[in-house]
């Protein structure tokens, strides 16, 4: 079997309503690079990543001009030496970044590929461990009143979530405090609340920051500096007293070490779509078990729920804001704050191509 064709698409995909936070500002709409890879012997593997608005074009062109012609007549099986053929290919320019961003989109298609090809659903061909997996909203809210965001929460409420995050940040911490508070109030002390701060905030305001929100009984805090900074979240952790999610802006295997070796960060949040995809996505959740670790996801909710039914460190799967549902053919359902992963072979994400076809910005 070797790959005879590789295909790429990009799409802007305006979102129902403006979104914001502390860190990327408005967004009116997200970007989808789409990958598909043909074989020789009639298998496809279908595979995609994201952007908050811009740079999707140029991952789009990275991935036709330079990643897919490093592969071509490779065997699509071997996962490991195409990753590392992209890896090394691109090392120059791409140790981080965009790069990896299409190295993801075509590692999750290889991975499609196979499972498909194994007639196995991916969470079972990738480990097996649990199709059953906690989800909660991923609210990209910052910019909304406290009554939007109360009517927010009540909706995921409804939906069946049984934890909710929302994002902190604003100008004044008094703000934050007072939206934490009433998220809180509103949904009881029994649901899980989890805050994101975006990398909005520098050591010391997040120290602050986490000391007064504390009191409301926080189930993690996001990102609360920027992911460079290791030194900077052992003092938030130590001092604010706030278990820490952090990792999606971490683009690869080396810098999830040093984060997960540092022990400062509780839950390792890996987002298949920028990390270098199943390949790297799935070493990085065994060195998080190694550690004792539980892995949490960010984006992409219809890959991830594979990925966290495969492992036994699962905890909870993030349904992002940037949701594929309209174009899904059979889109995920949530229950009692639970999702299953699908039986179908691979990754079971069937698109509507013709529906996405508007919004494609690389027609000839």
């Amino acid at each position: 079997m070797r790959i005879r064709e590789i295909k790429t698409n990009y799409y802007k995909i305006p979102l129902p309503r403006v979104l914001s936070d502390a860190t990327h500002g408005i967004i009116p709409y997200f970007e989808l690079i789409t990958v598909k890879v043909f074989s020789d012997s009639g298998e496809e593997g279908m595979g995609y990543t994201y952007t908050v608005g811009r740079g999707g074009g140029a991952i789009h062109k990275l991935i036709e001009n330079d990643l897919a012609p490093l592969i071509i007549n490779l065997d699509p099986r071997c996962t490991e030496k195409i990753w590392r053929k992209m890896w090394n290919g691109i090392h120059w320019v791409g140790r981080s970044g965009m790069a990896l961003f299409g190295i993801s989109a075509i590692d999750i298609a290889l991975w499609d590929l196979k499972a498909r090809n194994a007639d196995e659903p991916l969470w079972r061909f990738l480990g097996g461990n649990n199709p059953e997996v906690n989800v909660y909203p991923g609210g990209v809210d910052l910019n909304f009143t406290i009554k939007e965001l109360c009517e927010q929460t009540i909706k995921n409420l409804e939906l069946g979530y049984s934890a909710i995050k929302i994002k902190v940040g604003r100008e004044k911490l008094s703000e934050d405090v007072e939206r934490v508070k009433t998220v809180r109030k509103l949904i009881g002390p029994n649901i899980r609340l989890m805050i994101d701060a975006n990398m909005g905030w520098t050591v010391d305001e997040a120290i602050r920051a986490s000391q007064v929100l504390s009191a409301y009984n926080i189930y993690w805090l996001e990102e609360p500096t920027i992911p460079e900074d290791i030194g900077g979240f052992k003092q938030i952790f130590i001092k604010g007293g706030i278990p820490i999610a952090a990792g999606e802006n971490l683009h690869s295997l080396y810098e999830f070490k040093q984060t997960i070796f540092s022990n400062n960060v509780l839950f390792p949040e890996v987002d298949v779509s920028n990390v270098g995809g199943i390949t790297t996505w799935m070493k990085v959740a065994h060195l998080a078990e190694a550690n004792n670790l539980k892995v949490t996801t960010h984006g992409v909710h219809d890959l991830h729920i594979h990925l966290l039914g495969a492992i036994p460190n699962a905890s909870y799967l993030e349904v992002h804001s940037f949701g594929l549902e309209q174009f899904i053919e059979h889109p995920m359902e949530i229950k009692d704050g639970v999702t299953m992963a699908p039986n179908l072979p691979g990754h079971g994400i069937n698109l509507n191509w013709e529906k996405l076809k508007k919004y494609q910005k690389n027609q000839e």
